[in-house]
């Protein structure tokens, strides 16, 4: 994974700073640890496999050995909470845009938190806030996208799949996450 690259996306503070693992349980859970600690906003924890990784409602995440993103972002907003609502769609939003200008490929959204590419989930939102009464603490934005898989379990191959699984060639996940960034830092200003 070239960090370097995603770190020269045009945004002013999503992903200037990056923590890099090769293998962690989860993105999500490790910055739930660290982020009261972190001072930086908007910074990224970037895995290239996750062994314990978290979708929603408690369900397991598979993340591909250096495949796929699996990532968390880290954001310290200082706007109302009101201002939160349906965030998670726009994420996705920002997800679709993305791979809409880069490849062409329409994703569709499936609610509350999901991506399909040809009726197949291709991507998982997860999205955190921490309150106290109206202040926001932390928000991270999660997110395991298939970029690269082409192997998938007898339990997800007929309902998951990914861009390669889908147009027999490579992708790169850094440009991915990089417009993916440039993108969510204009649309949801926080």
């Amino acid at each position: 994974m070239d960090l370097e690259k995603i770190k020269s996306a045009n945004t002013q503070y999503l992903g200037k700073e990056i923590e890099y693992f090769k293998e962690i349980s989860s993105t999500h859970t490790y910055a739930k640890k660290i982020t009261m600690q972190e001072k930086q906003n908007g910074k990224i924890i970037i895995a290239e496999t996750q062994t314990n990784g978290i979708g929603t409602k408690g369900r397991a995440w598979y993340t591909g050995e250096s495949k796929n993103i699996a990532l968390t972002i880290i954001l310290k907003p200082e706007c109302e909470i009101s201002k939160l609502e349906g965030l998670t769609i726009k994420i996705a939003k920002c997800v679709q845009k993305a791979i809409e200008e880069l490849y062409q490929i329409s994703l569709e959204i499936k609610e509350p938190n999901d991506l399909m590419l040809n009726g197949k989930k291709i991507c998982g939102i997860l999205t955190e806030i921490n309150t106290i009464s109206e202040k926001i603490n932390y928000l991270l934005i999660s997110f395991g996208f298939n970029v690269n898989e082409d192997s998938f379990s007898k339990e997800t191959e007929g309902i998951a799949t990914s861009l390669k699984k889908e147009f027999r060639k490579e992708f790169s996940r850094e440009d991915i996450i990089k417009k993916f960034i440039e993108i969510l830092e204009k649309e949801i200003e926080l």
